[in-house]
């Protein structure tokens, strides 16, 4: 796995989450890093733009 700079990386979560346990999303030019918020130094999953762009479609989709 190769290792990713996440200290340099703008991390939001949404302003619904209303607790340290949530989802935190970085978005970048080539996509979007997603991490847990409890774990910051912990795995990040990497999307490509397209990637990102499906995954966002789907949530809408069955929200």
């Amino acid at each position: 796995m190769a290792s990713v700079d996440v200290v340099h990386v703008a991390w939001q979560r949404s302003t619904r989450c209303d607790t340290s346990s949530c989802v935190e999303v970085a978005r970048e030019s080539s996509g979007a890093r997603v991490r847990n918020s409890t774990d910051p130094a912990g795995p990040v999953l990497i999307f490509s733009t397209e990637a990102w762009r499906a995954l966002v479609e789907e949530i809408h989709r069955f929200r």
